[in-house]
């Protein structure tokens, strides 16, 4: 779902939708239905009826579509779709608290026409909380399943902070023991040199006692045969 920099491209079209069905029913509510009576003053009533219906699924699918919006804009979307929520409520508002005003005239001669009006106007509503709860039932799973995502996603970025953790923790070990392993391969040829020279030195040390020894032998030789 392509997303613009402000939010998503698709909840702008809905805002668009939204808009344009709030402008019609308003202004049937303000300037049509006061200058209506009878059948055409009905027929626009059940038109508006019809227009809060579609408001309040274009609302349905802005909810929805605020889920797969980034978390930084999505706070700011969330705080317009409140306002257009409040915004639907109180054209309901009015046209229920207009209803028997707006209804009025007909007259006695109109009861049955008014019964069938009301009984039709109730199976519509009834309908029409009937799809509100079960939008707001998916409404509630897809936050639930994006909840549960986020959660999820926590939970391995977590696990990952503490791999790269170990990881450097284990490289560190190697370097030291690398650095160790230096010192000890610089210490054992001191010693090797150090072992070397007292080798050699033992020999000279020898050679010189042999030769001390050869020369008093030939002194003392001297002295007896001369």
């Amino acid at each position: 779902m392509s997303s613009s920099a402000g939010g998503s491209e698709l909840f702008s079209s809905y805002e668009q939708d939204f808009t344009s069905v709030t402008d019609s029913i308003k202004l049937k509510i303000e300037q049509q239905i006061p200058n209506q009576k009878g059948e055409e003053r009905k027929a626009t009533i059940r038109a508006i009826e019809r227009e809060i219906d579609e408001a309040d699924e274009i609302l349905g699918q802005m909810e929805m579509e605020i889920l797969n919006i980034p978390t930084p804009s999505r706070t700011r979307l969330q705080a317009k779709l409140r306002l257009y929520k409040s915004e639907a409520e109180k054209l309901k508002r009015d046209l229920n608290s207009d209803r028997d005003e707006l209804l009025g005239g007909f007259g006695m001669s109109n009861e049955d026409g008014q019964s069938d009006y009301d009984a039709s106007t109730m199976d519509q509503r009834q309908r029409l909380l009937s799809g509100t709860e079960r939008l707001g039932q998916s409404s509630r799973r897809l936050e639930d399943s994006h909840r549960l995502a986020l959660e999820t996603e926590g939970i391995g970025i977590n696990i990952l902070s503490t791999l790269k953790g170990q990881r450097e923790t284990m490289v560190r070990a190697r370097d030291t023991l690398a650095e160790a392993d230096s010192h000890i391969d610089k210490a054992s040829k001191t010693l090797k040199g150090m072992a070397r020279r007292m080798a050699t030195n033992k020999l000279i040390t020898a050679a010189i006692i042999l030769i001390l020894i050869v020369l008093i032998v030939l002194v003392i030789w001297s002295k007896l045969f001369n």
